[in-house]
């Protein structure tokens, strides 16, 4: 119980791969802004910000996590909406302009999720997308999108698996009042 715990409180949240992808997706999504949209644009600020909270809340959540999972967990949860409405965006940008979203089964998809489980450096990304399409970018970093919300998903299951093992801040304080009360 207690190494788990220690485990969560001493980690690094630089470590975690839902952060990374999200440091990915809001690099791209700033090359993408400042090459490809306005800066008088509504669009332009909304995206840069729905991609800089996806990543803020990650590090907020985690730092919330030490006191209280719940909210670290509330947290975690808006930085995955913040997310989705950044790949909302992006699907707008596509539709609208009438160029192709990349679908399941395609090869450039197949490719780029390929890409996106063995990479997690953002420089890697910014380079690979330097000399792309709009078109091309917004689908990379659609693919990137779905999968750091996934990560996140699955580390909102194993926090929400180590509370139901262990509880959280305020059950093990109760326990050691109880253990020295107890003594």
């Amino acid at each position: 119980m207690q190494q788990s715990m220690t485990l969560i409180l001493n980690s690094n949240y630089h470590k975690l791969l839902c952060y990374q992808k999200s440091v990915v997706v809001y690099d791209l999504t700033y090359l993408f802004c400042t090459r490809f949209l306005d800066k008088r644009d509504r669009t332009y600020d909304q995206m840069i910000q729905a991609a800089r909270s996806g990543k803020q809340n990650i590090v907020e959540g985690y730092g919330n996590l030490a006191t209280s999972k719940e909210m670290g967990i509330k947290l975690f949860n808006v930085a995955r909406a913040s997310l989705m409405e950044l790949a909302e965006d992006y699907a707008d940008y596509l539709r609208v302009r009438g160029l192709q979203r990349w679908e399941n089964t395609s090869q450039e998809m197949a490719t780029m999720t390929q890409l996106g489980a063995e990479h997690n450096d953002s420089q890697y990304f910014t380079e690979l997308a330097s000399t792309r399409s709009d078109e091309t970018i917004a689908n990379m970093t659609l693919v990137l999108i779905r999968q750091a919300q996934s990560l996140i998903g699955k580390y909102v299951g194993k926090v929400s698996e180590n509370f139901a093992e262990e509880g959280g801040f305020r059950e093990q304080m109760t326990k050691i009042r109880l253990k020295n009360r107890n003594k």
